[in-house]
């Protein structure tokens, strides 16, 4: 069995690789470099390799698994952290979400979204995506494309909320090249639609993971979603 400091050392050869990769794939597509934030999906991960992590210099970390993520937030609050919440919702679970999180990626009714924001802590704002399914995959979650201005306008009206743009997990099947440009192009769509003040958070594509980052980056992502590249297998 590995030592914490033989993980330790794997963890910053995997991130120092990401961190090339991306600055890489930015070059290659004329990309920003500082644009796109490196999301460390820790879900099944202890939260020695959180630790690790964040003494490397990373910031945003992102859970699926509501009660194991609320064990390590708690236990880790004396990091600088950004927690983002990257999971299923079920309308139990918002209370926890709201008051835990800095950033919610899997918002898709506004059920949700209205509970978010009347749960949320005194004088804490939420920053929230919408979660699209950009390829009406049945055995994703996700707004339909076609209704998703329509929700965000809704979001829009929660007074603890922060809109910041959509969020998708692909199909298997998809061509994620195409699938990213065409949320891209639905952020683009709906931004449109909204008033300058809106439109100053609307900033926000989460999209993309270890297999398809790349196209991801290319298609405009401005968060990534990264665990076995940089935490290992589970």
């Amino acid at each position: 069995m590995p030592s914490s400091s033989d993980n330790s050392l794997s963890i910053k050869t995997r991130l120092e690789a990401l961190q090339e990769r991306i600055e890489l794939t930015c070059a290659r597509y004329g990309r920003n470099v500082a644009d796109v934030t490196l999301i460390g999906v820790s879900k099944t991960k202890p939260a020695e390799d959180i630790v690790s992590a964040h003494d490397l210099g990373l910031t945003h970390f992102g859970e699926n698994y509501l009660q194991e993520a609320v064990d390590k937030i708690k236990g880790l609050q004396a990091l600088n952290a950004q927690w983002h919440y990257i999971g299923t919702i079920q309308s139990n679970k918002t209370r926890d979400i709201a008051e835990h999180f800095d950033w919610v990626h899997t918002v898709d009714r506004m059920k949700i979204g209205s509970r978010l924001s009347a749960q949320c802590p005194q004088g804490k704002t939420v920053k929230v995506l919408v979660q699209v399914n950009i390829d009406s995959d049945p055995n994703k979650g996700g707004c339909p494309s076609s209704q998703t201005a329509t929700l965000v306008h809704e979001l829009l009206e929660q007074p603890n909320l922060e809109i910041r743009g959509l969020m998708t997990i692909l199909s298997k099947d998809s061509e994620p090249r195409a699938s990213y440009e065409s949320v891209a192009q639905l952020a683009s769509n709906i931004g449109q639609g909204l008033n300058p003040e809106q439109r100053k958070h609307w900033n926000s594509l989460s999209m993309g993971m270890t297999g398809d980052m790349d196209e991801a980056i290319a298609a405009g992502a401005t968060h990534i979603r990264i665990g076995t590249a940089l935490f290992g297998g589970r």
